[in-house]
């Protein structure tokens, strides 16, 4: 059985750290980003203490470590990240060679891309959270190492985690149903965080932005091109994502006659929902495009 996400409680910079070591009675581990908190909490349960770096509301790609994180890091018995380059701070060998760093992305393929910056540098796509199988590989590493830290509640860790995994393949099981039956394998998105789940899917993912950043403008060009390519390929919903400013996607869903729908890359916490039930939501909204 899932353990449900309102047993639990993500803790802010101004509340109390982790305990002491004599006091602890439970891992106590931070995580990067708000997905890898319910990986973990849900895998954990009442055997782990959970924490997420990033504050409510932050966009993960634009925060850095304070000094009181590094703390916090260096307290900890580890620290969950991404992988793929997502984290960039954690490049700082030097302040960080006393934390205990478990990289998620272990055993995944990465996906390369270019650079749009004027660089034309290749890197990781870290955007491995939005795909089932991926994510699935992310909630496996994560059980591995709470069982080699915890080996004594290794068997209860497992248990969750096979539980979890259960659930991510039925909604896998269900999207590949659902894929059967659309006629459409092109979707428009705000800027490019779904090529693991596209390549999984067989669908082709374009984008608004051309950079990976999503806090970046489309120029005049860009928007120009959107328009014609949803045009040719007879799309009528555009994609946003929220802590962006849907103007651009509403100016190409007006030139096409169509609506602007949001695609959450999931970054941030929602407090009403579950990280599961938010990627339903937006297969949801796929599905509007790809299925009608």
């Amino acid at each position: 059985m899932v353990i449900p996400l309102t047993s639990f409680y993500v803790m802010s910079d101004s509340e109390e750290s982790f305990p002491t070591f004599s006091e602890r009675t439970r891992l106590n581990i931070l995580t990067s980003f708000y997905p890898l908190y319910e990986f973990a909490t849900i895998v954990g349960g009442d055997k782990v203490d959970v924490q997420v770096l990033v504050p409510s509301g932050v966009e993960p790609h634009d925060w850095e470590p304070t000094i009181k994180d590094i703390q916090k890091m260096n307290r900890a018995d580890f620290v969950i990240i991404n992988g793929f380059g997502f984290e960039e701070w954690v490049n700082d060998l030097d302040v960080l060679k006393n934390v205990s760093l478990v990289d998620s992305s272990m055993g995944i393929t990465p996906i390369m891309k270019t650079e749009s910056d004027g660089t034309n540098t290749m890197s990781n796509d870290p955007h491995i959270w939005l795909n089932p199988n991926s994510m699935k590989k992310q909630v496996q590493n994560i059980t591995m190492e709470m069982m080699k830290r915890d080996p004594e509640n290794s068997q209860f860790y497992l248990k969750n985690s096979e539980s979890y995994l259960h659930d991510i393949d039925a909604i896998d099981v269900k999207i590949r149903e659902r894929l059967d039956e659309c006629n459409k394998r092109d979707f428009i998105a705000f800027h490019d965080a779904f090529a693991y789940f596209a390549n999984d899917y067989g669908l082709n993912q374009h984008t608004v932005l051309k950079s990976s950043n999503p806090f970046m403008e489309p120029t005049a060009q860009d928007i120009e091109e959107v328009i014609n390519l949803a045009k040719r390929l007879d799309i009528e919903i555009i994609f946003t994502e929220e802590y962006v400013n849907p103007k651009m996607s509403q100016i190409i869903a007006d030139e096409i006659n169509g609506k602007v729908l949001r695609l959450s890359p999931l970054e941030i916490q929602d407090e009403e929902r579950t990280y599961l039930e938010r990627f339903e939501e937006n297969f949801a909204n796929l599905e509007m495009v790809l299925c009608t």
